[in-house]
């Protein structure tokens, strides 16, 4: 048998290749024989020939299909396309400098997320607005969480509704700042903000307003709200200025207290060069709330909290402990929180699980601040050992997929947010390369952006203005041109979460039930559970474009 009947399409990045990295691209095929393929130039010369790979069936989609593998070119220039099998791709471009305007878009993503502030027409045309939620300065306790009021005004709103909630805040500021602190090239990453050119690196100023909502959310006594957002859900569209529904903070949790003690403590290390007196106000929070939930271990967000703003909940808190321990001793050098680390279970585990880490499961996040950031601890060898043998598994899945993926959940039941997951085990494999200096880790992270960039097998770019064909209808209730053509898509640089085969919401089961894994996905902004955008899912799309752009 030579064939079965399928359409053929050539998948690749659509941003394009690194001219010193892997090229790669895969072809989708009835022919279970190999094939000739074609390179063209801009102008349509042919400029390489060869012979595809035939892979079988790809598990994670159900494709029968094949690898091109065109890097022997070595010549720099746009628009080229491959051909193979009577299919043509998207065009690409080969160069030395692709990234640095992904990695400048993809942190712009972040202003436009920002809660209290007007939104300046002028720094991002077509989507300036007016402050949203002012009245944050001033929000009760839901009658479940205190009898008091705080003011816990700015920070970013998380994903397309109004809410603001610590756990995927922490993260998301702990992931900017971790590539601050160890990526070349982001101290002077012009993102035009209203703080620019303050003498502060801009990076640094727009995690600045997120953290200074966290330290925010720090009730009396120690501890941190687990979120804050409406009594109620609004409708889409909703412009957050336009937002008419009350306002109250949820309980305090453990997880949340956590995070602030987390990213505080490592914010009180990389602002100290620019401002003395705020890491000193970071470090003492952080110290506070380490020590308010080593006093309340066990203070969990409910699951059923789910009215007006997701639950985040969370019920195993070691991880959360273990990374607040490692970031205040990274900081501090102090042997207490030294001890803290070792006598973590989670110190010697294995966390390098499907995914390496997200909101709720951060011993990766731990693991590696500690792999890279220079400190006395005892054993760091087999730490950053660790690390290395975590990244050697996600390579050898990415080596085994396709589409070079390096994920591959059990069952191939694509999580949430997967995109998310894919990024975050390409940072594994980047620290692997940033502790041992080997090629392959640097090769895994270039080829694994392709599967974001378009190389998947849906032929389709996940970054919103990135490619021929991207995603640009995100679950959001401003950024809702699909609902009201007055209003804008999502910013250039919007990540979307990608395929999940929870297929949580009624356009996804409508028009996606039954499908493979990498093909549950829709660019429809009524379906939250495929096509979100999220601040934590920016979050490692920066990190990753970071490290392209310093090894492109």
């Amino acid at each position: 048998m030579a064939s079965v009947a399928v359409s053929a399409s050539v998948a690749v990045n659509q941003v394009g290749y690194v001219l010193s990295g892997p090229k790669r691209a895969t072809l989708v095929t009835g022919a279970l024989e190999p094939l000739p393929w074609h390179l063209a130039d801009g102008a349509g010369r042919i400029v390489a020939t060869g012979t595809t790979g035939p892979r079988g069936t790809d598990v994670s989609s159900g494709q029968n299909v094949h690898t091109i593998d065109f890097g022997t070119h070595q010549r720099a220039g746009t628009g080229f396309t491959l051909t193979a099998d009577g299919a043509t791709s998207h065009p690409f471009a080969i160069s030395t400098d692709l990234y640095r305007p992904l990695l400048t878009d993809a942190m712009k993503f972040f202003y436009c997320q920002r809660s209290g502030i007007e939104i300046r027409d002028d720094l991002r045309p077509g989507y300036g607005r007016p402050a949203g939620h002012p009245g944050d300065r001033d929000v009760p306790c839901a009658p479940d969480a205190g009898d008091y009021r705080l003011d816990v005004h700015g920070g970013w709103y998380d994903a397309g509704d109004h809410g603001k909630y610590v756990v995927n805040g922490g993260i998301t500021v702990w992931q900017l700042l971790h590539a601050f602190e160890h990526r070349r090239g982001l101290d002077d990453l012009p993102l035009a903000l209203p703080e620019s050119g303050n003498g502060v690196p801009d990076l640094l100023n727009e995690v600045r307003w997120e953290l200074d909502f966290l330290l925010r959310m720090q009730a009396p006594g120690g501890m941190v709200h687990h979120k804050m957002h409406d009594r109620a859900w609004t409708g889409l569209p909703t412009l957050p200025h336009l937002d008419r529904q009350p306002r109250e903070l949820r309980p305090v949790s453990t997880a949340a207290t956590l995070n602030l003690a987390a990213v505080a403590a490592q914010g009180a290390r990389i602002y100290r060069k620019y401002d003395a007196d705020y890491a000193d106000r970071l470090l003492t929070a952080a110290r506070t709330a380490y020590a308010a939930a080593g006093a309340n271990p066990i203070r969990y967000a409910p699951v059923e909290d789910t009215v007006g703003g997701g639950p985040y909940n969370d019920d195993d808190v070691r991880d959360e402990f273990y990374w607040a321990a490692a970031e205040l001793y990274l900081t501090t050098g102090e042997q207490p929180y030294a001890d803290a680390v070792l006598a973590s279970p989670l110190h010697t585990a294995d966390v390098f699980g499907p995914y390496a880490f997200d909101w709720a499961a951060t011993a990766a996040a731990a693991r590696l601040g500690l792999a890279l950031t220079p400190s006395a601890l005892p054993g760091r060898a087999e730490l950053c050992a660790s690390v290395v043998a975590g990244a050697d598994r996600y390579l050898a899945v990415q080596r085994a997929h396709p589409y070079a993926v390096t994920y591959s959940p059990p069952g191939n039941h694509w999580d949430w947010g997967s995109n998310s997951m894919v990024l975050n085990n390409l940072v594994v494999l980047a620290v692997a390369h940033d502790l041992t200096g080997e090629q392959r880790y640097r090769d895994g992270v270039l080829e694994g952006l392709d599967y974001i960039l378009g190389r998947n097998a849906l032929n389709l770019s996940y970054v919103t203005g990135y490619g021929t064909d991207y995603a640009e209808n995100q679950h959001s209730r401003w950024y809702a041109h699909q609902l009201d053509p007055s209003l804008p898509h999502p910013p250039k640089g919007t990540l979307a979460g990608g395929p999940n085969s929870g297929l949580q919401d009624e356009v996804a089961q409508a028009r996606l039930s039954g499908r493979a894994g990498q093909l549950c996905y829709i660019d429809d902004i009524n379906s939250w559970s495929t096509n979100e955008l999220t601040i934590n899912w920016n979050a490692p799309l920066v990190w990753v474009a970071a490290f392209a752009a310093e090894h492109g």
